[in-house]
């Protein structure tokens, strides 16, 4: 499973870099990835439902305890198997979509197969830390994707609201997962939903780990920034507000289930607030004449339904939220890409301007039908099964009974009402005000027509999907454990309210010009997106503010505010140790050198020309190369003096471009900079004598006494630098060639600029000014 992942981040980085040559035939070569995890993920299909989990950890950081568990059971499989079938569609559908396009299409498909990657780990993770890592990945990708080339307002905007509602949440969640983990002894999520803490701080962990969940998953109060995000190109809409991102909130919910159902908010809170979110996720879809936007809120509609089934801690509902996770990846991916196929090519997704495609485009009539009948749960598709499971378990024994049965048949009609103005409003009618329509290549409607026939394909067959969702199903309560998969369990009071829901979303739609009225009326004072948006614009102002404020063009400001939190930070820890009693010197060569040293540091305050208070402050670093030699440490004598002949030639390259001179009205504040520079030095000698004090024989240091021959020589720094601590050594190496790329910037700029400045330059030295560079 490590290689799965691998691979996926391993071509994302690829892709990114044959953006440029390949074009769009980047998503052909992205798409691989995804599809041979799916493949291989399909092989272990008889492996899991033989209730064998397929199980993978290697260690991190062993001595602190951090290992990566990653496990296969038959809940991760569903979310993984529509985690990567569907992600390699979407990437194969984005070959057409971004046709023409060349600039960017390597960072889309990157992202998007990182995203992938993420999704993967998120389905795969046993222990809620890697989960958390994972989950803010997906985030931080979502970002970048909504916000596409960053060029349009609009998509900055919905990409800032998503990041600072999942963001946000998030951190809640993380908390909710550290109070967990902690109270219940392990982040193994396998072991914590067999011993899951109750009551007390495990209540509110419960609630921090649900309002992360919730907010991802777009349930009320934090749906608006979801339908907001539909500015994303659509093959993004697709995959992370239909089969991927979404779908991470509701998969940590039934994760959680089995062991934190029975925790005193988990029920009310998902049923109660996953019913309201379907309600009005529906009853706002139905006043959409955008097509993305309407298939957006549906999804939010839908969100609140798998919340409400995955929430209820019963094994009939679990079995029906396992189904319908399976249904609506496929149905609503399919309907957004078919959007996309309908708006390139007619130019416009708005339902009054659509109607008659169906004569023009039969087969793409015919797909989006198939898929709409998933959504509204008609026989025989996968959406049936799981619609009819839900029935049967709130009307037997899931939390709520008859109340949360009524709103779910509620939130069904609406379900039918909507689907039926998406069909008719993009395909029906008598207008031909689709004139402009030209026929899309065949390529572009292959993916929405897999995944059209693979619910179909999956609803044939109860019996194969219900092998692979009922391990889960059974890890919650039902003693009976009676109910299974089937078109048919007889003529109940379910198929009573499953034709219920149909003839009343029926009547909706018919009725919907004398519904319309009622949207604006019921929309209260207080909006969730009108929050969402002052709390994003705060957050900017706010950002905004600080880097003026804290970011000033002065140099000697933002030196002074650096300085002041490193004296601070020591302090804070350093207080409560007191002061170490120092060793003075060795020998009085020491003490000599020291003094010329402190004599030198002196010096440079006191020289006023800063190429001669360099000089004297390199003059400084040899001394202290001098003391090292005194020490017995050559080698480290030999480095001092290199870096500070790097250093020296570095202050030469750039004072020469700085103002020769320091006057000015800024000097006034000597008195600030003495107290800040005294106070930088009495911080930094007593951190130093507190840490030699405290720690002047480290443990390791007769091993490395004692091993350093046997691994390349007599020479104990040496053998630890190449051997013990070759990957520090590593970053030393990149740190200093990027001390040397900034060394070549500085030399080579003046053949950039045709020419070393010109002297008034330094002496108009303001922002903007007429010599300003």
């Amino acid at each position: 499973m490590t290689w799965l992942l691998a691979c996926q981040v391993g071509l994302a980085v690829g892709v990114v870099l044959l953006g440029r040559a390949l074009g769009t035939r980047v998503f052909l070569v992205a798409a691989l990835a995804p599809a041979a995890a799916f493949v291989w993920l399909a092989t272990q299909v008889r492996t899991v439902v033989h209730g064998n989990p397929v199980a993978e950890s290697w260690s991190w950081a062993p001595a602190l305890g951090l290992e990566v568990h990653l496990r296969l059971d038959a809940l991760a499989l569903v979310l993984a198997l529509a985690v990567t079938g569907i992600g390699a569609l979407t990437l194969l559908y984005a070959r057409w979509y971004f046709d023409g396009r060349r600039e960017g299409v390597g960072r889309t498909a990157g992202v998007l197969l990182l995203f992938v990657a993420a999704m993967l780990l998120v389905a795969l993770a046993d222990n809620l830390l890697v989960l958390y890592v994972a989950w803010e990945v997906t985030t931080v990708c979502s970002y970048l994707l909504i916000a596409d080339d960053g060029r349009k307002a609009e998509s900055r905007r919905a990409a800032v609201r998503a990041l600072l509602v999942t963001t946000s949440a998030g951190f809640a969640m993380l908390l909710g997962f550290l109070l967990l983990g902690h109270q219940a002894g392990t982040y193994r999520i396998s072991e914590l939903v067999d011993s899951a803490p109750v009551g007390g701080i495990g209540s509110l962990a419960v609630v921090l780990v649900l309002v992360g969940a919730l907010a991802k998953c777009a349930q009320v109060p934090f749906h608006p920034w979801l339908p907001e995000a539909m500015v994303a190109p659509t093959p993004v809409s697709a995959y992370l507000h239909a089969a991927a991102m979404v779908k991470a909130g509701v998969y940590l919910v039934a994760r959680l289930a089995p062991g934190l159902a029975e925790s005193v908010p988990w029920q009310p809170l998902t049923v109660v607030v996953g019913l309201a979110t379907m309600v009005l996720g529906g009853w706002r879809a139905l006043a959409q004449t955008d097509l993305k936007r309407l298939l957006a809120y549906g999804t939010v509609a839908q969100l609140g339904f798998l919340v409400v089934l995955v929430g209820a801690g019963s094994r009939t509902a679990a079995l029906a939220g396992a189904v319908m996770l399976v249904a609506h990846a496929l149905f609503k991916s399919c309907l957004f890409l078919v959007v996309g196929v309908i708006d390139h090519a007619a130019g416009s997704r708005d339902l009054r301007e659509l109607s008659g495609l169906a004569r023009r485009a039969p087969l793409l009539l015919v797909v989006a039908a198939l898929a709409a009948a998933s959504m509204v749960g008609l026989p025989p598709t996968v959406g049936y099964l799981g619609k009819e499971a839900a029935l049967e378990a709130f009307h037997t024994d899931a939390w709520g009974g008859a109340w949360v049965l009524a709103g779910l048949v509620l939130g069904s009609a609406l379900t039918v009402a909507y689907t039926c103005r998406f069909l008719w409003g993009a395909f029906a009618g008598g207008s031909d005000a689709a004139a402009d329509w030209h026929a899309p290549r065949p390529g572009f409607v292959v993916a929405p027509s897999i995944l059209a026939l693979a619910g179909l394909a999956v609803g044939l067959s109860p019996s194969r999907i219900g092998e692979l969702v009922t391990p889960y199903a059974d890890a919650l309560p039902d003693p009976g454990k009676t109910y299974h998969l089937a078109f048919w369990h007889g003529f109940t009071l379910v198929v009573v309210l499953s034709v219920s829901t149909l003839v009343l979303g029926v009547a909706l739609f018919l009725g919907q010009r004398l519904l319309s009225p009622l949207h604006g009326r019921l929309a209260g004072p207080v909006r969730a997106v009108k929050v969402q948006d002052l709390a994003a614009r705060g957050v900017l102002s706010g950002a905004t503010w600080l880097t003026r404020r804290g970011h000033a063009r002065a140099l000697p400001t933002q030196l002074a505010l650096t300085l002041t939190a490193v004296v601070a930070l020591p302090l804070f820890f350093l207080a409560p140790v007191g002061v170490a009693r120092p060793r003075w010197w060795d020998s009085p060569w020491e003490a000599v050198v020291a003094g010329l040293a402190v004599a030198g540091a002196l010096g440079v305050v006191v020289v006023r020309a800063s190429l001669v208070a360099a000089l004297v402050l390199g003059v400084v670093g040899y001394l202290v190369g001098v003391f090292f030699v005194l020490r017995g440490a050559p080698d480290l004598a030999l480095v001092q003096v290199l870096v500070e002949t790097l250093t020296f030639v570095v202050f030469v390259l750039v004072l020469r471009r700085m103002p020769r001179s320091g006057s000015g009205p800024r000097q006034r504040l000597w008195p600030l900079r003495v107290v800040i520079a005294l106070a930088v030095g009495a911080v930094m000698t007593w951190s130093t004598l507190t840490m030699s004090s405290r720690h002047a024989r480290s443990e390791p240091s007769p091993a490395y006494l004692e091993e350093a021959p046997a691994h390349g020589g007599p020479n104990v720094v040496n053998v630890i630098i190449t051997e013990y601590r070759a990957l520090d050594t590593l970053g030393e190496v990149t740190v200093l060639v990027l001390a040397a790329t900034a060394i070549a910037s500085l030399v080579l700029r003046r053949t950039r600029m045709g020419g070393p400045p010109s002297p008034s330059a330094h002496a108009d030295p303001v922002p903007g000014g007429p010599s300003h560079e």
